[in-house]
């Protein structure tokens, strides 16, 4: 149902690639960061609440369509729908019926509740193409509560500094902002990149915390700055004279990431699904094949293998530090 091919994955019965590396005559499209959306392609497809941040990616010419979660689409040979993956904001999995059964590609997903997206609907199948962002045995995620309370915490020790809070701009920084919204109303400060996308969660009925754009003040003392890493060392920081800095990742479950990266502090909070998640998820859809994508897929096949499924690795070869994580 689905195979790889130099443009990505493909479903030639459908004739559409999921995801796809290159431009295409009609892509689906799991989620909107950009390693998973990207420009060129004739068409594309996505979940309705998907759209806004695809549009805003792509640009006004790019010609979308959209389904609501749940909706059978037939598309050339199989029935398409896309179901909930709670990785972020109108985030999905695909979900093909035809032939040769049902299959389903998971995109990026987690199983940890978000405030900003719909939680993660296991769906049963014959085969599940997997994430394996963050498969080993040592990444395991505590609640998110837990540290939205860390950093409300580290926040409230910096009265004379200001805290920079570095994260991804799409994605983490509003589940961020939303996570902080349960604990306090007190506003943070953000990088453009962060306000921009935040306005569209805010448009889908999302509480956030109050944002403030960074303007011309001369102290940032007492206040929490959310940034891009993508910002960091650029002649934006200049005009912060005396801070903290700290990362939210996943990658900060691994000892030393945060020394290594010269990183004041660390929050490890993911939209990956950690390793016990993924085994229950692969559990769930009930997949005698199961094909492992991005990350430490190797480990997956590998101890899917020896519990007696059909797996393999599938796709390009992973990243090392994984966008909207």
């Amino acid at each position: 149902m689905i195979v790889e091919s130099a443009q990505g994955l493909h479903c030639p019965a459908g004739g559409f690639w999921v995801d796809p590396l290159v431009p295409v005559e009609r892509a689906v499209l799991t989620h909107a960061h950009g390693d998973h959306a990207r420009p060129g392609s004739a068409a594309y497809l996505c979940a309705a609440q998907c759209a806004p941040l695809v549009r805003r990616r792509l640009g006004p010419e790019a010609r979308i369509e959209t389904l609501e979660y749940g909706e059978r689409h037939r598309v050339g040979d199989v029935t398409l729908s896309l179901h909930p993956a709670g990785h972020m904001l109108g985030s999905a999995q695909v979900r093909i019926e035809g032939r040769d059964g049902v299959w389903v590609v998971s995109g990026d997903y987690k199983r940890q509740p978000d405030p900003t997206c719909a939680p993660f609907e296991p769906q049963r199948c014959d085969a599940f193409i997997t994430e394996a962002t963050y498969a080993l045995p040592l990444f395991r995620w505590d609640a998110p509560g837990s540290v939205a309370r860390e950093i409300v915490a580290w926040w409230e020790g910096n009265s004379r500094k200001a805290s920079l809070l570095f994260c991804y701009a799409l994605g983490k920084a509003q589940r961020l902002l939303a996570e902080l919204a349960l604990l306090t109303d007190r506003p943070a400060y953000v990088h453009g990149a962060v306000e921009n996308t935040a306005e569209i969660y805010r448009s889908a009925g999302i509480a956030l915390l109050p944002t403030r754009l960074i303007g011309e003040e001369k102290s940032f003392a007492g206040e929490l700055v959310l940034a891009p890493i993508t910002a960091r060392g650029t002649p934006w920081m200049k005009r912060f004279r005396s801070f903290e800095s700290a990362f939210a990742s996943g990658l900060l479950r691994i000892r030393g990431t945060r020394r290594r990266r010269g990183f004041d502090r660390g929050f490890v909070i993911s939209d990956h699904a950690d390793w016990p998640a993924l085994l229950n998820t692969v559990r769930e859809t009930g997949a005698q094949r199961v094909l492992a994508t991005h990350g430490h897929r190797e480990a997956l096949v590998r101890f899917l293998r020896e519990s007696g499924l059909q797996a393999d690795a599938i796709g390009a070869a992973p990243p090392t530090d994984p966008e909207g994580d």
